[in-house]
């Protein structure tokens, strides 16, 4: 059964952002960051905070995402985490940009089967709305503020920068009071 969850049911889950980001719409378009050095970005994040979603609700902690850059201009994506019962829990899954005339800061990502990636509804934003100049830690949302991440290249991040990216997700419209924390084991 865990396999079943694994290969069908959780990659659809994730791919559903897409069809919420298109049906819901926001007052103020999302600023994302100009410029987005994908060579850079790729490697492991650990995820300090987000949104709370269907489809990380079994995920207890040690949240990652490792972002690899493929020959054709796609990402690949692997989400990890722990359940409660202490199993790790994968999500492989695809990146590309929303739109090739537009900042590469604003990307797609697909979770659900390559033969359903012509169905634009599978497709879910991925924005990056916030990146230190270091790479050191990225904020990603949709521009429906359904969704919303703070990543790290590490398992922890200093509180005086996590207040600082709260403020600035204030500013771009979420309630950063909405957030959990996510449980890292030190590494």
């Amino acid at each position: 059964m865990n396999n079943v969850i694994t290969s069908i049911v959780l990659p659809l889950l994730f791919s559903t952002t897409g069809l919420t980001s298109a049906l819901a719409g926001s007052a103020e378009e999302l600023a994302v960051v100009p410029e987005l050095d994908l060579n850079r970005y790729a490697g492991k994040w650990y995820e300090i905070a987000r949104l709370p979603n269907r489809f990380q609700k079994m995920c207890e902690g040690d949240v990652t995402a490792t972002y690899e850059l493929l020959g054709n201009g796609d990402i690949s994506v692997v989400n990890a985490c722990r359940e409660s019962n202490g199993e790790q829990q994968t999500a492989q899954g695809v990146e590309r940009l929303a739109d090739s005339s537009g900042p590469n800061s604003k990307l797609k990502v697909r979770f659900a089967p390559s033969f359903l990636s012509f169905l634009p509804f599978v497709w879910g934003d991925y924005w990056v709305i916030d990146l230190a100049t270091d790479y050191s830690y990225a904020v990603v949302g949709s521009p429906s503020r359904d969704y919303l991440w703070i990543l790290s290249r590490t398992p922890q991040i200093e509180e005086t920068v996590y207040q600082q990216l709260l403020k600035g997700v204030e500013r771009q419209g979420y309630n950063p009071d909405d957030l959990v924390k996510t449980s890292q084991s030190e590494r």
